[in-house]
């Protein structure tokens, strides 16, 4: 069956259609990772988008039920050059086709992926639609033109858990953590446990008081989708959470969060970074780490207090922030994903750093 994706610009594509049959709206948004399609597709960040993986054999390994980072996939659809329709792997499964229709995704290939990513780095991230049941081009540009902006939209919401409930937590815990869900990825619930630490994982829309019932020694802010300015509702719990001086640690979207309830704001970046070779300096050890990210907002570091406020972490390629701590209370946080191990170890530190904050709070 026939594709075809159109993007506001009024850039057509047409290819085959791999995945559910239907229409689909998002941001289009490039991936520059060479594997790992299974994570990237079950990351709850991109709820809202269209990802065009940038590698161009994609789904030779298949996909499995060990590798899934969310309960379901959250993106809206998935562009490749070339889809592979029969995995060779011992760990597969399902091949990638498969899965996609199983999950509704509607995915196209057959496209030039590198001019896409070209128009995207040129003119930013723009709006999309994939469809297999319409021929006309100027029509579904149309549509993509009229599709939700992702600035200003709230999809954490839509990726969030309903009620808590416990990850499974090792032998000897040493450590009650609770995780807020914005849109979290298991694997940093793994390493958390790993990291000694029983957590609990509650709503976004968790209040403070029901954070602190839990009585934890930590409070993680995870990753997520959207527009971190678009979440008013998340702000105040933040504050009183901020006002227990207990240790807080933010990847990601809970980065931007922890910005914005410490009195700074963040921006929409022209096509965001999104990848498995994103190079940050640590700016406290004057080493480089090979990180996994996957935002389209940054943090203003103009709008922080810099008497409170400490920038730890730069990205190498534009110079935005990638981290931050604060001078005076047990609190940090990153915009990069270290559970997703490119470097494969290089961000590991941070759940190290996270428990010795929470050892020297509880006076260990």
């Amino acid at each position: 069956m026939n594709a075809i994706l159109a993007i506001e610009d009024g850039s057509v594509f047409e290819g085959r259609a791999v995945g559910a049959t239907g229409e689909t709206a998002g941001e289009l948004v490039f991936n520059t990772s060479m594997t790992g399609y299974q994570e990237i597709l079950t990351d709850p960040s991109y709820a809202g988008q269209v990802i065009t993986m940038t590698y161009p054999h994609i789904g030779n390994y298949g996909v499995n039920d060990e590798d899934v980072e969310a309960r379901k996939p959250f993106c809206r659809g998935f562009v490749m050059r070339e889809c592979c329709f029969e995995p060779s792997s011992y760990r597969s499964q399902q091949s990638l086709p498969d899965y996609l229709k199983a999950h509704n995704i509607v995915a196209i290939d057959g496209v030039d992926t590198r001019l896409i990513t070209k128009l995207l780095r040129t003119k930013g991230a723009m709006k999309c639609i994939i469809s297999t049941e319409s021929t006309g081009h100027a029509a579904l540009v149309a549509k993509a033109k009229a599709s939700p902006d992702m600035a200003g939209s709230d999809f954490v919401k839509e990726v969030t858990i309903d009620k808590a409930y416990p990850w499974p937590a090792p032998e000897n815990a040493r450590y009650n953590v609770v995780a807020i869900d914005y849109g979290v990825k298991y694997n940093i619930l793994r390493l958390l446990a790993e990291a000694g630490c029983a957590v609990t994982v509650v709503p976004a829309t968790a209040s403070a008081e029901e954070v602190l019932s839990y009585h934890p020694d930590g409070i993680f802010l995870s990753n997520g989708p959207g527009d971190p300015a678009a979440l008013p509702y998340v702000y105040p719990t933040i504050q009183a959470l901020i006002q227990q001086q207990k240790p807080i640690f933010g990847i990601c979207l809970g980065h931007q969060i922890l910005a914005h309830a410490l009195g700074g704001s963040t921006y929409k970046l022209k096509f965001g970074h999104r990848g498995g070779n994103q190079p940050v300096l640590n700016q406290q050890k004057g080493a480089v780490e090979i990180t996994a990210q996957n935002h389209g907002f940054a943090v203003d570091t103009k709008t922080l207090d810099t008497d409170t406020v400490e920038l730890t972490h730069l990205h190498l390629n534009d110079e935005t922030c990638s981290g931050m701590c604060h001078k005076k209370l047990p609190i940090f946080s990153v915009q990069y994903h270290p559970e997703a191990s490119p470097g494969p170890h290089d961000s590991r530190y941070l759940f190290a750093q996270f428990t010795r904050m929470m050892d020297a709070a509880k006076g260990n």
